[in-house]
């Protein structure tokens, strides 16, 4: 917890702020705002690939937390006893235990029992052999695909079609939707809180969760990890912010919302880990064990422990149903905002009439891809895969992104340009703290997290499954497919530039485009004021804005007028 707090105060929240300044200023997606500094449009394009893997493999997680929500509409959650025919003479249930014991729990097990119910001494609970052997079919190797788990596949389609239909008219249909997908959580986590702090033995999880292990705060991995968890959480380096605050009225107070949301979001983190170590620390006390032992991470906390739990509780079909339906609400949430990141990338990028009025086959068109290259994740292998995804494709990728980002709009388009943008939108210069941070503290945390995190790296594992070298270095193609496009681009816009000399191109380059700034001309003033008045026939070089982005009638390059009706 303490690096997670330190990452939020020095990085998140001013990262957070920065994007959403960023993308209301300009109206426009991780594309269209690199107007800025035309050289690090690379930066936009590798937003759009963590993006890309991200939606992939997130869905496949919704999709799976589906297939446990349909599964739990039962009078006995089918993870609950051994006596299934997946299940092999390992399986020892708690409720098979606690028949043992005639349904109370001795102070001391006995050494038989204990036997069974220890996890390092071959006991493989219902829950994890339901998860391992009925819904995945876990194959032997990352390599061994086998065949496509059809219930997966199908429940995949479920996810893809729902985030669809919610993202049909864009921001106006997610806008609506979010509503609900954003609270309603709350009102599970309240109620499984509340289950969960009456059962005996929580007490014990809960100081689990809170009691510090100090000699843990030398290690990188933890600092690392703390900022992948903050950029992770808070959407940093995805896109996603910027693509939102493109949405937002021009004069939004987006200083306010960024240290809302960022501490709103992550004091919600908190309060869920009470929920979620309450009840292991009642699962612990049933099986006699420590907490340690009970607990898990990844996918085998959300779809092996925490199930496993819930099984204890009276009604368990009832708590299995609520705590599956928050984790959809949740992932959908996260999913609406990475597949509209890349539709108004793409729709900002071509800017055409077409386009602009065909954004919902464009939608489609993402939604279809996304679902068509989650078939190989419902596999038998697919667990290895997203796993994979989400070690490499999305972990230091986002903080190698956002350094360039901060180094980029600080001292190429330069710091004080920067202030002087934020203060004719907001009407005030970011506090001192923002100034120092973005300048200072934030790129140089990462940077040294970024190095520590090399040094100290470590293979990815799986349980006990060792991931073989050729699918290590799979994950670090992938992670520098984002990452490469910043120089990749760099250098493709420097042959392109008009320039003598090296230097001179490079000048060129990095100095705004003479469209940057905001995107309706009722906002172009001081530096942004036309020197000449335009005309229907001239037109100005402002990218139109599809119709979701702007309050009034503008006139595009092409010569086309776009009502826009914006109340995000």
């Amino acid at each position: 917890m303490f690096p997670y707090f330190i990452m939020l105060i020095f990085c998140g929240i001013p990262l957070f702020f920065m994007e959403l300044s960023f993308g209301q200023f300009a109206s426009q997606g991780c594309l269209g705002v690199w107007r800025i500094s035309p050289m690090f449009k690379g930066v936009g394009y590798g937003m759009m690939v963590v993006s890309t893997y991200i939606g992939i493999y997130y869905n496949v997680v919704i999709c799976i937390a589906f297939y446990y929500f349909f599964s739990s509409m039962t009078h006995v959650l089918p993870w609950a006893y051994c006596n299934n025919p997946w299940n092999t003479p390992d399986c020892a249930g708690v409720l098979d235990a606690t028949n043992l014991t005639n349904g109370s729990r001795p102070a001391s097990l006995p050494s038989n029992l204990s036997h069974l119910l220890n996890h390092t001494f071959q006991r493989t609970s219902p829950s994890e052999e339901y998860w391992r052997l009925y819904v995945l079919k876990l194959s032997d190797d990352i390599g061994n695909l086998g065949e496509v788990r059809l219930p997966l596949l199908g429940c995949l389609g479920v996810s893809w079609v729902v985030v669809f239909l919610c993202l049909i008219r864009g921001v106006k249909s997610s806008g609506k939707v979010v509503y609900f997908t954003a609270t309603f959580p709350y009102v599970v986590l309240t109620i499984l809180f509340v289950r969960g702090v009456t059962l005996e033995g929580a007490f014990a999880g809960i100081m689990y969760y809170l009691t510090p292990q100090w000699d843990k705060i030398l290690e990188a991995k933890v600092w690392g990890d703390a900022a992948s968890q903050i950029f992770y959480s808070l959407g940093c380096a995805w896109g996603g912010l910027i693509t939102m605050a493109s949405y937002n009225k021009f004069h939004n107070n987006c200083y306010r919302d960024s240290v809302i949301i960022s501490i709103t979001n992550c004091a919600t983190s908190v309060y869920a880990g009470f929920v979620i170590f309450s009840i292991l620390g009642f699962m612990a006390n049933h099986l006699g064990v420590d907490v340690s032992r009970v607990a898990d991470h990844g996918p085998g906390l959300a779809f092996v422990a925490y199930p496993e739990a819930l099984t204890l509780l009276p009604i368990s079909p009832l708590w299995s149903l609520l705590f599956f339906f928050m984790l959809i609400l949740l992932g959908l949430g996260t999913q609406f905002c990475l597949l509209e990141t890349l539709v108004t990338a793409i729709v900002d990028e071509v800017g055409n009439e077409w386009i602009l009025q065909k954004k919902t086959y464009v939608t489609l068109g993402v939604a279809v891809a996304g679902f068509l290259l989650g078939i190989p994740l419902t596999s038998q292998a697919g667990i290895y895969w997203l796993l994979l995804m989400d070690n490499y494709a999305a972990s230091f990728s986002l903080v190698v992104i956002s350094c360039i980002m901060c180094v980029s709009i600080m001292y190429i388009y330069g710091h004080r340009n920067y202030f002087q943008d934020i203060q004719m939108m907001l009407g005030f210069t970011p506090p001192v703290f923002f100034q120092i941070c973005w300048r200072f503290v934030s790129p140089a945390i990462i940077f040294f997290i970024l190095i520590f995190t090399v040094i100290q790296y470590q293979p990815i594992t799986y349980n006990h499954y060792q991931y073989p070298g050729w699918a290590v270095v799979i994950g670090f193609l992938m992670a520098l497919s984002s990452v490469i496009c910043i120089p990749l681009y760099a250098l493709f816009q420097l042959c392109r530039t008009d320039g003598d000399t090296l230097l001179q191109r490079l000048k060129n380059a990095t100095k705004p485009s003479r469209d940057w700034g905001p995107a309706l001309l009722e906002h172009r003033t001081g530096r942004y004021a036309p020197t000449i008045a335009p005309s229907p026939e001239d037109g100005l070089e402002v990218q139109p804005l599809h119709p979701d982005k702007a309050q009034i009638p503008i006139m595009g390059s092409n010569g086309s007028s776009h009502l826009q009706d914006s109340r995000i």
